[in-house]
């Protein structure tokens, strides 16, 4: 069976949605529960390096390669294309606007990933301002989550090998 955010009950999926829009409450909520990967996903959305590596670490490294994907990431589009469900893709690419992904969702009567995609839209454009902003120095990517990601594909293509 594939991977997917479907996965998890509706209810754990709306305190995700909540988490995502900055309410502290929700996070801990989530992190304090049986399911502490979706507090980690909810902080990798809004930039945390932190919470990508204990998702790369913790055998959750579907839930980082998805929150780069709503980033826009195309190498991590591309692998949720091929590595989860159609929902996780759709989802993710409605998180860039993608208006087909956004009708798909809501045909598809998946009202909690389009609320979902609304805060992480607003997290983005905030992320995006905040970016722009004449007087922030940039320093450089994620350099911890990178190497996490590579040790894991590293990993994964030598249990492919075996």
């Amino acid at each position: 069976m594939m991977q997917g955010l479907e996965q998890y009950d509706v209810k754990l999926l709306l305190a995700l949605v909540k988490s995502v829009g900055g309410r502290t409450d929700f996070f801990k909520v989530l992190v304090s529960g049986p399911h502490p990967e979706l507090a980690a996903f909810s902080n990798a959305i809004r930039g945390d390096d932190d919470a990508m590596v204990w998702l790369f670490k913790h055998d959750f490294a579907w839930l980082a390669i998805l929150s780069n994907a709503c980033d826009g990431d195309e190498k991590a589009i591309d692998w949720v294309r091929n590595g989860l469900t159609p929902v996780n893709l759709r989802f993710a690419l409605a998180c860039q606007h993608d208006v087909d992904s956004l009708k798909w969702l809501y045909k598809n009567k998946l009202g909690v990933f389009l609320l979902l995609v609304r805060e992480v839209e607003k997290f983005l454009k905030y992320q995006q301002k905040e970016y722009d902003w004449p007087y922030v120095i940039h320093f450089g990517g994620h350099h911890r989550a990178i190497m996490e990601l590579e040790e894991w594909q590293s990993g994964v293509k030598g249990s492919e090998k075996e």
